[in-house]
């Protein structure tokens, strides 16, 4: 049943219920078991467990996983104890996964904060008495009391209304309360009547602003329209984010290449061995593929994804700091490749409070807002500074009292009135003046007004109403209407007495024109210049909202959105309009209006289809399903709903759509960052591989596993971290975004990490042959392919490798800028440089582990001088191909 479409008569028998007596407990009992408690469904938690391992699903993590699997077996069957590789690849593992899901609990203990039960406690009529309950124990049939400030606790049909009117901005997005009425709803030539036009009809969620009322409860829990709202928001898929695809890719690139690496190596050594030799000896096929495992260490980053993990977590505290409460780690990056911001109007882009904006003066402005302002039922409160009420009359209040006019029902107190009426459109008051007369003030529809007006003021004098000043005062009326301003007139009449008849028969007629005051839903002061700014970083903004084309048009222009009429469209248009069509002409508009939820839906999957990134945000229900379609959601931490902020990637704990912008520009410098960190760690890698690879090419090994990890989690992994928090390079927001398809490698990165990797390859080398040199005064190839690496050598090359880290660091500041030319320092990376630095010469001097590291004490001075000035040449040598590679780029 239709209950809008049918009388509050039929609706309360196909309830059973009686509007006096409402329901007998035991009847309401048995409902309660029939329907359920009247809230909904709440997503259950992953258990703890769960979400632990959830984080190793990770492609680079199971690659690590599978590395120290390797090396534990390669260790038993060569019957060694030392299980340090194991236990640090492991360790990381665990620390990685840790900290995702302790993240994650903290984004959801900050969400939790911001959540508020709405409609509490609820008072309901049961064995004809009027009792309280709470919300959670209505059923259907159950008689509600409905009064100014309550918040609507189920779906209801209206049984009677006090000049009731309810917020409904949070379902339709119309930011105007509607004033409800007990008659049922005429279908006229359409197939049903939209959620905004059901007039006799409560919805949970909303709020009564004005009046009051009484309804009976049609729909509980999850067969509220809010319920079927939640519900299909289980109709969305998860979708990986950028970050996410690109770690993908990367972890399959890696993947492949250990896979070809450790074949190679292993048909290279067998064969150079000659396969008579390794059937004849097969503990040379079991060091054979001991070399492999020392390849397939130095090609995975094994402190990637921990540091990945711990960038994206300090951007998501300083987020925190800044307002956004960012869910999902990932989710903060993917702001950063945002081309299309779809956001609603109604308290996101404005105030989600009317504010009088423009006045048409007859009389003097004080009496205009004077008059206004008692001819309201909102109250100045003083302690608030600012009026409470209904929210249209809260506009007249508040104008007034920016204007000083605060006490102005104590200083003409009310006599009399002639309550405002939906038929006449208008309202009277009769107030008592300080010289002992008596004005009355009539505010409603100006067309309406005006015709009761037979005066008009001009000049401060009362002087006959003409034709022609009609016309004049109703263009004016029309031009402020134009631009989508919400208006009223005021006339007003003297009484020398009191009048005896307070009928508005009696009082509205031959009345003074005084002006016209015009409202609108203003925009927030901060949108204008982030959608400005967003525009700068080819970001597009698009309004979806429920209220009218005119008054969305109007601030959307004011905004910088749209520049006219042409570029907005309504639901009823888009509803005609097939998705082919859609799909043509969706950049053309800029703003939607009178728009439903599944409209919301299908504008963002129209901008996915173009490959645009896009983002959603939203505070009423209504939002929830397009937000959670969107690549990123974002919802509203103070007027959002529940249900729209459990769906969020993001809620903005100040509501700000500024906040957004920052978050964009947050995310643009954590991807680059996070691409200077990979760049870094596989440039590293790069010369681990080439170093190893052309070690076991000329027959000695030069680096054990151990000692890779070394150099991967410890020298690598701090100057990454501070690499991470590098600030964000020139103006990052006056550049496009870049495309979610680019790959990692995109702009010559794959290069740049080639070219860097054999820069690196060829000191480490070079540091490894003069330890050699130092060690036996001579290089003999042929005597180190018949014996172990030279020790002093592999002590050489191991600083060497890990000054170049150190060194390098400082070149990954910027992929492409001298480090020469860069103004600002980064402290995390000087302190992290110093203690990778402390650490290494702790373990090249403390002769306990350079024994385990090594097998051999310490290093002599020239040596030591040797490595570091080696390990140094890396940013001289890397500032030359920035050079290259910025002539050859502007060439471009």
């Amino acid at each position: 049943m239709k209950e809008y479409l049918a009388s509050a008569k039929d609706v309360l028998g196909e309830l059973a219920s009686d509007e006096e007596s409402g329901l007998t407990s035991a009847e309401a009992a048995a409902r309660l078991a029939q329907y359920g408690p009247n809230k909904l469904k709440e997503e259950e938690k992953t258990p703890l467990w769960i979400r632990f391992f959830q984080q190793m699903a990770d492609p680079m993590v199971i690659m690590l996983i599978v590395a120290a699997v390797i090396s534990a077996v390669t260790g038993m069957i060569q019957g060694e104890s030392e299980w340090a590789d194991v236990v640090i690849i492991m360790a990381v593992v665990i620390i990685n996964s840790a900290l995702g899901v302790i993240q994650e609990a903290k984004s959801e203990e900050a969400l939790a904060a911001l959540q508020e039960m709405s409609a509490a406690q609820s008072k309901v009529i049961r064995d004809g008495k009027l009792t309280s309950l709470h919300s959670s124990e209505l059923v259907p049939g159950d008689v509600v009391l409905l009064e100014a400030g309550d918040s609507v606790p189920a779906d209801c049909r209206v049984l009677e209304s006090a000049s009731m009117k309810v917020e409904e901005a949070a379902l339709t997005g119309e930011s105007v309360p509607v004033e409800k009425h007990t008659e049922a709803i005429a279908l006229g030539d359409t197939d049903d009547v939209p959620l905004g036009d059901r007039k006799n009809m409560c919805y949970m969620g909303s709020t009564v602003v004005y009046g009051r009322g009484r309804a009976v409860v049609c729909g509980t829990g999850m067969d509220t329209e809010m319920g079927k709202i939640a519900g299909a928001l289980n109709d969305a898929k998860e979708e990986l984010t950028p970050l996410q695809m690109k770690l993908a890719e990367l972890s399959r690139i890696l993947t492949i290449l250990v896979i070809v690496i450790c074949v190679v190596v292993f048909a290279v050594d067998v064969l150079r061995a000659g396969l008579s030799t390794v059937a004849a000896e097969p503990h040379m096929l079991l060091d054979t593929f001991m070399v492999a495992v020392s390849l397939a260490v130095a090609a995975i980053p094994e402190g990637l994804v921990a540091v990945v993990t711990i960038v994206l977590s300090i951007g998501v505290t300083k987020m925190a700091r800044r307002q956004a409460i960012i869910r999902n780690l990932s989710a903060v990056e993917t702001l950063g490749c945002t081309q299309v911001i779809c956001s609603d109007k109604t308290g996101t882009l404005t105030q989600n409070k009317m504010t009088v904006v423009k006045h048409e003066l007859a009389s003097s402005e004080e009496k205009l807002l004077a008059g206004m302002a008692l001819c309201s039922d909102a109250r100045w409160d003083e302690e608030a500074g600012e009026a409470v009420g209904e929210p249209t009359e809260c506009a007249l209040v508040n104008d007034a009292g920016k204007a000083g006019m605060t006490g102005l029902d104590v200083e003409h107190p009310r006599v009399g009135e002639a309550p405002f009426d939906s038929g006449r459109k208008m309202m009277s008051v009769v107030v008592e003046e300080a010289d002992g007369s008596f004005e009355q003030y009539t505010k409603g529809a100006p067309d309406v007004v005006l015709n009761l007006c037979t005066q008009v003021y001009e000049d401060g004098k009362v002087v006959p109403m003409t034709d022609e000043r009609r016309k004049e005062l109703l263009a004016a009326n029309k031009a402020m209407a134009d631009d989508a301003l919400r208006v009223l007139a005021l006339a007003s009449r003297t009484y020398a007495e009191k009048p005896a008849d307070f009928s508005a028969e009696a009082l509205e007629h031959d009345l003074t024109f005084c002006g016209l005051s015009g409202m609108i839903d203003p925009e927030r002061p901060e949108v204008a210049p982030a959608i400005a700014e967003a525009h700068g970083a080819g970001i597009r903004t698009v309004m979806i909202t429920g209220d009218h084309i005119d008054t969305a048009v109007a601030i959307a222009r004011n905004l910088g959105i749209v520049e006219d009429r042409s570029q907005a469209i309504t639901g009823a248009e888009l509803d005609k309009m097939s998705d082919e069509e859609l799909d043509r002409n969706i950049e053309k508009y800029g703003v939607y209006a009178r728009v439903q939820p599944e409209h919301k839906t299908r504008i963002v999957e129209a901008w996915k289809a173009k490959d645009k990134v896009v983002a959603m945000t939203g505070d009423g229900v209504n939002d929830a399903p397009s937000i959670k379609h969107a690549n990123i959601g974002i919802g509203m931490g103070i007027t959002g709903t529940d249900v729209t902020k459990n769906v969020a990637d993001m809620v903005l704990a100040d509501d700000n759509f500024a906040t957004i912008i920052n978050a964009c520009e947050e995310g643009r410098r954590i991807y680059d960052n996070i691409r200077k960190v990979i760049q870094f760690l596989l440039s590293a890698n790069l010369a681990e591989v080439f170093s190893v690879f052309a070690a076991t090419l000329m027959g000695f090994t030069l680096f054990q596993p151990i000692q890779l990890l070394w150099v991967n989690l410890v020298t690598d992994c701090f100057p990454a971290l501070a690499l991470g928090m590098e600030e964000a390079e020139g103006d990052v927001m006056k550049r496009k975004p870049r495309n979610a398809s680019d790959g990692v490698f995109a702009g010559h990165m794959g290069l740049d990490t080639v070219v860097q990797g054999l820069i690196i390859t060829v000191l480490v080398l070079a540091s490894f042959f003069c330890g050699v040199y130092f060690d036996l005064g001579k290089i003999d190839l042929g005597a180190l392919a018949t014996s172990l690496a030279d020790e002093e050598g592999v002590m050489m090359a191991f600083i060497t490798l890990n000054m170049v880290e150190i060194f390098h660091c400082f070149n990954m500041r910027s992929r492409r800028a001298s480090i020469f030319h860069m103004k600002k320092q980064n402290k995390w990376l000087w302190g992290a440089a110093f203690l990778a630095l402390v650490l290494t010469l702790v373990v090249v001097e403390y002769d306990p582990l350079a024994q385990i590291f090594f097998g051999v004490d310490h290093l002599e001075p020239r040596g030591m001088i040797t490595a570091l000035v080696l390990g140094f040449l890396i940013i001289p040598l890397v500032e030359i191909y920035k050079a290259i590679m910025r002539a050859v780029e502007k060439d471009k």
